[in-house]
């Protein structure tokens, strides 16, 4: 296992309600040796005096936090993200335990993400959508009600204690998963030349086609060199060569 070269991952804490509960996420946190803290959206703004108190002492943490408008913006620099849910949702994506992405994380060099939504309602299928796995805390079926902090809690400590576990599985002439803004920009790019040609025609299932496009290209997490063939696949047959442009 690459421990030596594996970042810790980043906690992504999206559209946050409450300081405290930030602060406590702080907290458990660097209990176990994650420092990289990123908001999306806190609903009361940031700072928050609130967080301190609960933060008992992960000061520093909390100041050195990086606030963001979007989920994209604040995934941008990650190679690969989970995401936290309980609830079935209309995507297709690997779905993994705790103990599994802290496996998987040691084991790549490039920096992850762990991302949780907000205290009432979760992460939405938009946010779920920039995320390459689903990421499952395994609960009681008859209660499965945790707050953010254990969230949070639960998945660092799985995190630090996979520091001595059995090397995962790796690919052979896989250089990992590239940049999430480098995917962005793919995305991006065959969105816009599928509008030019015509593809979502004026349905009302757009949206969902869209969803269906992301899902698409964000679930097998290519590489650099794949995202860049990709790119180039989609531009040739966007706007193909004239014979005269070959040299013909």
């Amino acid at each position: 296992m690459n421990t030596a070269g594996s970042p810790p991952p980043a906690v992504i804490l999206v559209r946050p309600q409450l300081g405290a509960n930030i602060g406590a996420c702080a907290r458990a946190m660097l209990n176990f040796g994650l420092t990289d803290l990123r908001l999306v959206a806190p609903r009361d703004g940031w700072p928050n005096p609130d967080a301190g108190p609960s933060a008992s002492g992960a000061d520093q943490l909390l100041a050195d936090a990086r606030v963001f408008e979007t989920v994209a913006a604040a995934v941008a620099d990650l190679n690969f993200v989970y995401a936290t849910t309980l609830r079935n949702r209309a995507l297709t994506r690997p779905v993994v335990t705790p103990a599994q992405a802290a496996s998987e994380t040691r084991d790549r060099r490039e920096p992850s993400g762990l991302m949780f939504g907000p205290e009432r309602s979760g992460l939405e299928t938009d946010d779920l959508a920039l995320a390459h796995s689903i990421l499952t805390i395994p609960v009681n079926p008859d209660f499965g009600s945790l707050n953010l902090a254990q969230a949070v809690l639960i998945n660092a400590y799985e995190w630090f204690r996979a520091g001595d576990a059995t090397p995962a599985t790796a690919f052979v002439n896989y250089e990992g998963p590239a940049l999430h803004a480098d995917l962005e920009r793919l995305i991006v790019a065959v969105d816009a030349d599928l509008e030019a040609a015509g593809y979502y025609g004026t349905t009302t299932r757009v949206a969902i086609a869209k969803r269906l496009l992301r899902n698409l290209l964000t679930r097998p997490a290519f590489s650099d060199n794949e995202v860049r063939t990709l790119r180039g696949v989609f531009r040739a047959l966007a706007y193909p060569r004239r014979p005269s442009d070959a040299g013909e």
